[in-house]
């Protein structure tokens, strides 16, 4: 399998369906059009946010163990 290189493009889009029509000429094994998430540069700020206070030792972090005592505990107290 042959190695597949990743960039982001930016075009005007009055362009596009020329673009596209350039693209399409290609193979699927040489060309992948990947559509970029629209919320992807949002994601990415809250991601860095949560990394910051994570080395900053700000976030308290839990063990998979712990959580479930968590919730059941939780759990048990709007059982009845």
């Amino acid at each position: 399998m042959n190695v597949m290189e990743t960039f982001r493009l930016e075009f005007n889009p009055n362009i596009k369906d020329k673009i596209l029509e350039l693209l399409s000429s290609f193979s699927s094994d040489e060309l992948k059009i990947i559509q970029e998430d629209a919320d992807f540069e949002e994601n990415k700020r809250k991601l860095n946010i949560a990394y910051a206070k994570l080395k900053s030792g700000n976030e308290k972090m839990y063990s998979i163990d712990e959580v479930d005592i968590i919730l059941d505990k939780t759990f048990s107290e709007y059982d009845s």
